[in-house]
């Protein structure tokens, strides 16, 4: 009988193996792509004004979790490089010489000469410039690429070119209409448009919509030819607007 017992435990503990073993060979889970989190546009652009303030590693941290989120999401792969990639290998060496005007910033030179506001940091780090937010006024830079001055410059006249037939003595030419008088400009103030801007940014990336927008509105209000600003303040609107269909 005790013979009996032995042989019907073993023949079970055989059986329990094979049926433990047939389960770990079964097919693997495959996490669909329907999985993938895309990131939110929002959340790019807070991540490109913590970079453009010099907060790197804060930026970093949240663009790697949105990465792992959205491994491929395009704007966060141009923000990653600019961070890890080296400015002078990316974006080549061949670059000219830009005088920064009064309301300019670096996120508008981005756009206007790389053709990417996100790359703005990137730039900075080609001229060497740690926190973007910070460019003056006068400060002279190097684009990468070509002066889009060199593309416009006019041909000289070709020498086979006729010269243009003399008008004749009798005609009187009329009296050029003088020019309007340009209007007296208004002076910006524009550590206090930074300031502004500064702390609705900050106030945008802590939760803070309604007093971001009006941070933003003054920074505006104080520099309304200002195109980073007025991006700016249409975007926190945006968040704000969303906030409230939520609510």
């Amino acid at each position: 009988m005790t013979t009996l017992l032995r042989s019907v435990n073993i023949g079970m503990g055989l059986l329990g193996v094979l049926v433990l073993s047939a389960c770990s060979s079964g097919p693997k889970s495959i996490v669909p792509a329907s999985a993938i989190q895309q990131v939110d546009p929002d959340e790019v652009e807070e991540i490109a004004a913590l970079l453009d303030r010099g907060e790197v590693r804060s930026a970093e941290k949240r663009l790697r979790k949105g990465l792992d989120r959205d491994p491929m999401n395009p704007s966060l792969q141009v923000l990653l490089q600019g961070i890890e990639g080296d400015a002078r290998t990316d974006l080549g060496p061949k670059n000219f010489s830009y005088t920064v005007r009064s309301g300019e910033t670096m996120t508008e030179l981005a756009e206007r000469f790389l053709g990417n506001r996100l790359k703005s940091y990137q730039l900075a780090k080609y001229n060497g410039i740690d926190v973007p937010d910070a460019l003056e006024v006068g400060r002279e830079l190097l684009i990468p690429g070509q002066s889009p001055n060199a593309a416009s410059t006019p041909r000289s006249t070709p020498k086979a070119e006729k010269a243009a037939p003399a008008r004749p003595k009798t005609e009187v030419a009329k009296p050029a209409k003088p020019a309007a008088a340009p209007g007296p400009r208004k002076t910006v103030d524009h550590a206090a448009v930074r300031r502004a801007r500064s702390a609705g940014l900050v106030a945008l990336n802590q939760g803070n919509v309604k007093q971001a927008v009006s941070l933003l509105r003054r920074a505006a209000a104080l520099d309304p030819d200002n195109k980073a600003i007025a991006a700016d303040l249409r975007r926190a609107e945006q968040i704000a607007a969303t906030v409230r269909a939520r609510q």
